[in-house]
């Protein structure tokens, strides 16, 4: 009876073990999860022979950061407060009255630069002050006075600066538009807000200028201490930290619902992504959905991903990160620009939602 009882569990234990190796082991065996192959330059849409992922990595160049003149430069908005050899007729001192509750205060007006960079003075008259450093329009507005005083000597002082804006937005602990009074580097614009809040998403700031996002990553200044990123700053150029409470990934191609997609506490994967946006009906190509993942502000992945295979169960299923591009080809395309060709106008539309990556690398021109 035990040598029957020992025979049967030996045999239920050999067929468990069969039934694991042939329905687990050998089901993965080809790709172990989260696995990411170098593939040659120029061939990112070909895929190794057994693999879900083909992957190429994208480095945006660094942008040349002339170092600015080490004096402040006069611009429109500027007041000045300008004194010709002490005599008030010639200069900017008048002194206005305001009220408190300390009284009377008198207090200089000075003279403000207008939109096209002139100064107008009693007798003087307007000039040209913009772009110019304190020596320089002291040296033009002393040359301007000799016409009416011997020997005259100049002093300008800027008693408002307004022509060099910096605009911090977004989770700085205090936001805002400041005035540079002096040349300012990335890491002192990012001072005048007071550092940034616990809400802030580090790896989406960016520098933007003109417009156009700079291939500049703050995370990397901030959290690392990499000064290469600690570039000069330019007036009118804005900063900004969104928060990291919406974390989205974006769908498009041949779906129904082409657009963001919110990523759960949980977490988010490919195929969940995909039936969120519900797929279209007929024409679509699985083999190779094409995915572009932002690494950092300069830096990126393009991948191919084998849909089909996950749907079989012959893969894992794809774990998305946030700010993910996910394209569904409509049919058979050959190469990446045929992808981002297909998708930039909707790229377009969701622009201020991207990463940093993304908006420098195909929305810069």
């Amino acid at each position: 009876m035990k040598h029957n009882t020992r025979f049967i569990f030996k045999a239920v234990f050999l067929s468990f073990f069969i039934f694991i190796v042939l329905t687990g082991c050998a089901r993965y065996r080809d790709i172990l999860p989260g696995t990411v192959k170098q593939i040659p330059a120029g061939a990112v849409d070909t895929k190794p022979p057994g693999s879900v992922i083909a992957e190429e990595t994208v480095t945006i160049p660094f942008p040349e950061d002339a170092a600015p003149t080490a004096e402040y430069t006069i611009g429109p908005g500027d007041v000045l407060f300008i004194n010709v050899s002490g005599n008030p007729e010639f200069s900017s001192l008048n002194t206005t009255s305001s009220y408190s509750q300390l009284g009377n205060i008198q207090a200089p007006s000075g003279s403000r630069v207008d939109g096209n960079g002139n100064i107008h003075m009693p007798y003087l008259g307007a000039i040209q002050l913009g772009g110019l450093t304190l020596n320089q329009a002291q040296k033009k507005i002393q040359d301007a006075a000799k016409k009416y005083i011997k020997d005259p000597w100049v002093v300008v002082e800027v008693g408002e600066y307004k022509s060099h804006p910096l605009y911090l937005l977004g989770q700085f602990r205090n936001s805002g538009t400041f005035y540079m009074d002096r040349p300012m580097n990335l890491l002192q614009g990012i001072a005048l807000g007071n550092g940034h809040d616990a809400n802030a998403d580090l790896t989406a700031a960016r520098l933007i200028r003109d417009k156009k996002t700079l291939p500049v990553d703050i995370n990397d200044l901030l959290t690392r201490g990499n000064q290469r990123h600690n570039v000069w700053l330019r007036s009118g150029d804005t900063i900004y930290i969104p928060d990291n409470k919406n974390r989205l990934v974006f769908v498009f191609g041949a779906v129904k619902k082409g657009g963001p997609v919110t990523i759960p506490p949980g977490g988010l994967t490919l195929p969940q992504a995909i039936a969120t946006a519900e797929l279209r009906d007929t024409g679509h190509d699985f083999q190779y959905v094409r995915i572009i993942r932002s690494l950092s502000a300069t830096r990126g992945e393009l991948m191919v991903v084998d849909f089909d295979k996950i749907l079989r169960g012959d893969a894992m299923p794809f774990p998305l990160q946030q700010g993910d591009i996910i394209y569904v080809p409509k049919s058979g395309l050959g190469t990446w620009n045929d992808a981002i060709n297909e998708i930039l106008p909707s790229l377009q539309a969701f622009s201020a939602l991207l990463q940093p990556f993304v908006s420098i690398k195909y929305l810069s021109d």
